[in-house]
């Protein structure tokens, strides 16, 4: 049998600036597990003292379920136990989950720029690896996801390369999708999911049908803790998201996207 070709990751390719960028939320996620004991008031504590720029601060608890079977009976029983905090911004854009389990940075819109993005990312991410004392990312994800409104259901080969479409000897209108796929990276440690889905309206926002288009890219091998393999890897990640988002958008939307607004 033979072997599949390396899939070719290019980091010089440069992709169109978006004026218009549909980017609602942008996510990192870092799989890193504590090797250090995290008492739940001393962490909390550390936190607000070295992030006095987040200061809206949420416990997190993470719901545990138990099941006892026995002959002629079963007895299930739950309990909450801690799971790590939710920090804010000051302009609640944001969002950093410090958890037992790694560490989780969010930023919704409007979506700033990459380097930005990440260079906060990191920031926080140190501060973890401090606090937590992981010894390896077990998996790393990028995760961005976008809403284009509004969408006409009956012009999606307008919107998308690979439009959801109904089957000729049924000709019904479509009213709505939900169409996921998981791609492998032949040659590289990556995986990338892409979920393509309608959106009913959302007053106030609008009462136009979206279109979500959630591109999420991990890794499948463990990552080092040093900063260059984290910025490898996250270079290439990022190269995956875009790459995955304008060959999914006709030419026809992404220049609509590029065009400013008045």
């Amino acid at each position: 049998m033979n072997a599949q070709p390396t899939f070719a990751i290019d980091l010089s390719e440069d992709f169109p600036h978006l004026d218009r960028a549909p980017i609602v939320e942008a996510v990192i996620h870092w799989s890193a597990r504590s090797e250090k004991t995290l008492r739940p008031e001393e962490l909390q504590d550390h936190l607000k003292m070295r992030l006095p720029d987040y200061p809206n601060v949420q416990t997190q608890q993470e719901l545990q379920l138990e099941a006892q079977i026995a002959p002629g009976s079963t007895a299930q029983s739950q309990h909450t136990q801690w799971h790590g905090f939710r920090l804010e911004s000051a302009d609640q854009r944001y969002i950093a989950q410090f958890t037992r389990n790694g560490f989780v940075f969010s930023r919704i819109r409007p979506y700033e720029d990459w380097s930005r993005f990440t260079e906060e990312a990191k920031r926080l991410w140190r501060l973890h690896v401090e606090l937590a004392e992981p010894s390896e990312i077990e998996r790393l994800g990028v995760r961005f996801i976008n809403r284009l409104v509004p969408v006409e259901m009956d012009k999606l080969d307008e919107i998308l390369t690979l439009p959801t479409r109904c089957p000729p000897s049924l000709t019904l209108p479509i009213g709505e999708f939900l169409h996921r796929s998981r791609f492998a990276v032949p040659g590289h440690p990556y995986s990338l999911n892409v979920i393509q889905t309608t959106q009913p309206p959302a007053p106030p926002d609008t009462d136009a049908l979206g279109l979500i288009l959630d591109i999420d890219v991990i890794t499948t091998k463990t990552t080092d803790l040093d900063e260059s393999a984290l910025d490898a890897r996250l270079s290439e990640m990022r190269w995956l998201k875009n790459k995955a988002f304008y060959s999914l958008l006709t030419e026809q939307t992404i220049e609509r996207l590029r065009e400013r607004q008045s």
